[in-house]
């Protein structure tokens, strides 16, 4: 591509790609770069972001840039471990921090000066990290600080150097795209990159690396696949794409023939559906590993493509496999050099990782977020009401009904805080993934949720989650939960789908369907004071990108109203209503 570009270096941050989405929202063609990219390589490039990581820059083994890059002569910014990077590398002092931050911190402006210009004097800012900058490097400045950490942002202003020990690319950093608009400013480049050139780039690649053959592509009727389905036929025609909708047994209520007439609807007439729901839901049977069952799936997934390619009769010579992974996908698969592994996605599972490698995939949209593949979809002329349908994984409901291998019970204390719920979750702390148990939060845990639901995760490494009680099928005070052995099962499955159809119809008919960006719905077979033998958790997300989310606030008469009619199931327990943000939770459960 002809633009003027940025860089970001990935160090395996959770949210290196979110920077680089970021910088394309203000107009600048960003690319994603290893590590150690040698200087001379970096030459021509604008402007230089360093990014988070996993790692410590003590550690011998943690991933360092080529300290060449600092006498290139152009604007650098550092980002948590890329600030303290390059402050180690500049000759500053790196420490273990007497307090780790995970959440939202009050950054106190100390100079509203440069990439801080026209700041007011303090802001809420997202901090993740462990380590701190103890000493800054010669020619560095402090211009902002927090309670916890002296040396938040730093600047070298003859060099044109910053370091912040925030995240201004997550949402939740108030003025975070203001810092970057100064930073780009700063490097002095041009904003000559939008969606309408990534369409005609991607275009022109799309008919570059398929030539003369054919796209075979599978559809679950998420934004993502869709809105990768219209591109591909805006680029090769109809004739030249199969799309195949696979029924899964593990969709919503009546989803895969809504899927198929929403789809029709809007053009697509190449979409085939084929019910697979029992040979599914029989591999899972008797699995409780999230990994596992996710591998299980992808998997499956796979051979269904196989087995259709096969009697269709498509030649594989003439047939190449389509996906529509979006960066969050990859990137939460430890797709990138140095990061941690979050979860696997399905479109990663081995067999297509060995695909990928052998070029015989096609993924248009990789490089894009979320929002950017709505505005794609906009673009391309789909309907409104598509593609902004809630995202939805491709596991579908098999990540959202937690197993277990063992049966427990225990006491809940009746002067505590929170109690400690016996099961686990996956979490996303510090760039690594975590498998740890969620809290249930009590009333005298205090009113604000979300605060306290920070606090007690970054006190406690038992727990990386919160949870509070909206209604039970039980009487009186709690004093016991218990946990019983379980699986999926189309029971299961069914109640699920039965409890998240009134969470969907009840956000439509009191108009918050669109005040919420996801609503996962998770069956936990959790009974309290020995009622039911499931327990239904609300997971009501605000979001622009999935990299990072807070727990959504909609009014008391909507929880109390689903809750109700949940309840009205005697099999169910409790409804339970997540409140943890991302970081330290993921969206999903599993």
């Amino acid at each position: 591509m002809g633009h003027q570009k940025v860089v970001v270096l990935d160090f395996g941050g959770q949210y290196a790609h979110l920077i680089a989405n970021r910088v394309r929202r203000l107009g600048v063609y960003s690319e994603i770069q290893d590590a150690e990219t040698s200087a001379d390589e970096l030459k021509n490039y604008k402007g230089i972001i360093l990014s988070g990581g996993p790692q410590s820059v003590y550690d011998e083994d943690s991933p360092k840039c080529d300290p060449a890059i600092f006498d290139l002569g152009v604007p650098i910014l550092g980002i948590c471990y890329g600030h303290q990077l390059m402050q180690h590398l500049l000759g500053g002092k790196v420490v273990p921090g007497k307090t780790k931050e995970y959440g939202l911190s009050t950054l106190q402006i100390k100079q509203p000066v440069s990439i801080f210009k026209k700041m007011p004097p303090s802001i809420k800012a997202w901090m993740s990290h462990g380590d701190t900058v103890e000493t800054p490097a010669f020619g560095f400045e402090e211009i902002a600080t927090t309670e916890d950490c002296k040396n938040s942002a730093l600047m070298d202003p003859e060099r044109h150097f910053f370091g912040l020990q925030f995240h201004p690319e997550v949402t939740h950093t108030e003025h975070g795209m203001t810092i970057f608009d100064q930073f780009l400013a700063i490097c002095k480049v041009a904003r000559d990159w939008s969606i309408e050139q990534f369409i005609a780039e991607e275009i022109e690649q799309i008919k570059k690396k398929i030539g003369d053959k054919k796209v075979f592509l599978l559809v679950s009727g998420g934004v993502d696949s869709s809105v990768c389905f219209a591109l591909l036929e805006k680029a090769l025609g109809k004739e030249r794409v199969y799309g195949l909708c696979v029924d899964h047994g593990l969709m919503r209520k009546d989803e895969a023939e809504q899927v198929k007439q929403y789809l029709a609807e809007a053009g697509f007439e190449n979409l085939h559906v084929v019910d697979k729901r029992e040979e599914f839901l029989l591999a899972l049977a008797g699995k409780t590993d999230p990994e596992e069952k996710r591998k299980i799936i992808g998997d499956l997934f796979w051979k269904v493509k196989e087995d259709e390619a096969e009697r269709l009769e498509l030649n594989p010579d003439e047939w190449i496999m389509g996906q529509g992974t979006i960066y969050p996908d990859t990137i939460e698969t430890g797709g990138t050099k140095h990061a941690s592994k979050i979860k696997t996605h399905h479109n990663r599972v081995d067999l297509v990782q060995k695909m990928i490698n052998e070029g015989r995939v096609i993924e248009p949209i990789a490089q894009l977020y979320k929002d950017e593949v709505r505005e794609l979809g906009e673009k391309l002329g789909l309907p409104h009401d598509m593609v902004w349908r809630h995202p939805f994984p491709g596991p579908g409901l098999g990540v959202r009904i937690l197993c277990s291998d063992e049966e427990k019970t225990a006491d809940l204390e009746s002067n505590s805080d929170y109690h400690i719920l016996p099961i686990k979750s996956v979490g996303v702390q510090g760039d690594f993934r975590t498998y740890r148990h969620p809290a249930l939060l009590t009333a005298s845990a205090g009113e604000d949720n979300e605060k306290a639901a920070t606090t007690l995760v970054n006190s406690n490494p038992d727990i990386n989650r919160a949870v509070t009680l909206v209604g039970g099928n039980f009487e009186g005070e709690l004093s016991k939960v218990s946990l019983k052995k379980c699986s999926v099962t189309p029971e299961r499955v069914q109640i699920l789908q039965i409890a998240d159809d009134i969470v969907t119809r009840t956000l439509h008919e009191m108009d918050l369907y669109n005040k919420v960006w996801q609503f996962p719905v998770v069956l936990a077979s959790l009974s309290f004071n020995g009622t039911g033998e499931e327990s239904v958790i609300l997971r009501p997300i605000e979001s622009i990108d999935a990299m990072s989310a807070a727990a959504a606030k909609l009014p008391w008469e909507f929880y109390d109203k689903v809750s109700k009619e949940i309840l009205k199931d005697g099999r169910i327990s409790a409804v339970l209503l997540d409140v943890t943000n991302k970081p330290p939770g993921t969206i999903e459960w599993e």
